[in-house]
């Protein structure tokens, strides 16, 4: 089986997903108590792998809780190799709140935003033969040094060049792989010595519910996933308050109470967007993103009241087995939920991995260009801050921020 340690661990959706498609888990990283103790407690319990009869998710692996810029090889490498062993894959996403929409943007300015490298100063050391790296869709657009959109990515695909690598970079939404979650997340696969696999393509689609002409399968609805899991219990149930209970009753699925717009000059009516925790959810449609919040999207039940989507529910959503417990206060729970990546992503990234690695190739592999839709992301929001920056205190801090750091202002 190919080996793979994994940084930035978390709960362990993308690992599951990636013993899923054959890879065993040497070694599992995080600095957080609750989500070391999730891996542990799921370590101890046995957690059969799906599709691999008599596989154990984390079966022998080592759990290890520490800040990344505290590790090194030692700490990663299993005591009984040989100096030289490396592992077939090293996978992580750094923390996403600095790049993520629904954060404050601070990019590189703040010092989450400069964990990645750490992950290639351990890349350097470990020497895998590839590597995945996944973060949120802002990263495409997050500003650098500089203060321009598109920085970032680029600074992260140059050091994981320099570090030996070809690289290849994609968006990619949990839906259109089956998942009854619509999640988009930005992945990196990077391989030393052989070809660079291409992206899955995806195998459901939103046409086919539509009825359009389409060879893929449809997306999976929310209301499929719910109708297959066991009714919540009733100390999970979150019901609306008395005041929030009338504000939704009478919204449609799909809608939520909106925010109050800030108008911008291409936006004379306001860039609004819908309050936290006031969305019904769509069951005919694949859920939004499970969020790090305890104020998950409401569902509809067929007597016409509402409720939260509890926590065992959005683990399904991610795809975490049905066995897969999460320690710690229910705040928690939701945040180590919400902040893991989607199984199938692991599951689906790891087959062509695998499929990858059983090449070799004594030049590293040539990188691919980013895609066309990074490129015109990256030129649609240099517009458009042009023409609303004025509107915009928060980013205009960012940018000058950036500037002022690097004498440029």
């Amino acid at each position: 089986m190919p080996t793979l340690i994994s940084l930035f661990s978390g709960a362990g959706g993308l690992d599951v997903g990636l013993e899923q498609a054959g890879f065993e888990t040497v070694t599992a990283t995080d600095f957080d108590d609750n989500c070391i103790r999730t891996l542990l407690v799921n370590q101890q319990t046995h957690v059969p792998i799906d599709g691999r009869p008599g596989r154990l998710h984390l079966d022998g692996a080592s759990v290890v809780q520490a800040d990344i810029a505290d590790l090194s090889r030692s700490n990663l490498v299993p005591a009984d190799e040989e100096n030289d062993w490396t592992p077939d894959l090293l996978v992580g996403g750094p923390p996403c709140q600095p790049f993520s929409s629904s954060g404050r943007q601070r990019s590189v300015l703040e010092g989450r935003g400069r964990l990645f490298e750490h992950f290639v100063r351990l890349a350097r050391e470990l020497k895998p033969r590839a590597i995945l790296f996944e973060n949120v869709r802002g990263l495409v657009t997050a500003r650098g040094r500089t203060g321009h959109p598109g920085e970032v990515l680029a600074e992260v695909k140059e050091a994981f060049e320099a570090a030996g690598y070809g690289t290849s970079f994609k968006l990619l939404n949990s839906a259109d792989y089956g998942a009854p979650q619509r999640r988009v997340r930005l992945f990196m696969l990077a391989i030393r010595d052989a070809p660079i696999p291409r992206f899955p393509e995806p195998t459901h689609s939103r046409k086919q519910m539509e009825n359009m002409f389409c060879e893929t399968k449809p997306w999976v609805r929310l209301r499929e996933l719910l109708a297959n899991l066991p009714e919540p219990k009733s100390e999970d149930v979150v019901r609306p308050s008395d005041r929030l209970e009338p504000l939704l009753r009478n919204l449609p699925s799909g809608s939520g109470l909106k925010s109050n717009g800030r108008s911008e000059p291409t936006r004379p009516g306001g860039h609004w967007g819908y309050k936290q925790g006031t969305f019904v959810a769509d069951q005919d449609l694949p859920a939004r993103t499970v969020t790090a919040a305890s104020t998950q999207d409401w569902i509809r039940l067929s007597d016409g009241s509402l409720r939260r989507l509890t926590v065992r529910e959005c683990a399904a959503l991610q795809g975490f087995p049905p066995e897969w417990r999460f320690i710690g206060t229910k705040t928690s729970q939701f945040r180590q939920v919400g902040n893991a990546v989607p199984a199938v992503f692991g599951r689906i990234l790891g087959l062509v991995l695998t499929e990858a690695l059983k090449e070799h190739r004594s030049r590293r592999p040539a990188s691919t260009p980013f895609p066309d839709d990074f490129r015109a992301a990256v030129e649609y929001t240099k517009r458009d801050h042009e023409r609303n920056a004025v509107a915009r205190p928060r980013t205009n801090a960012v940018v000058q921020d950036a500037l002022r750091a690097n004498g440029l202002s």
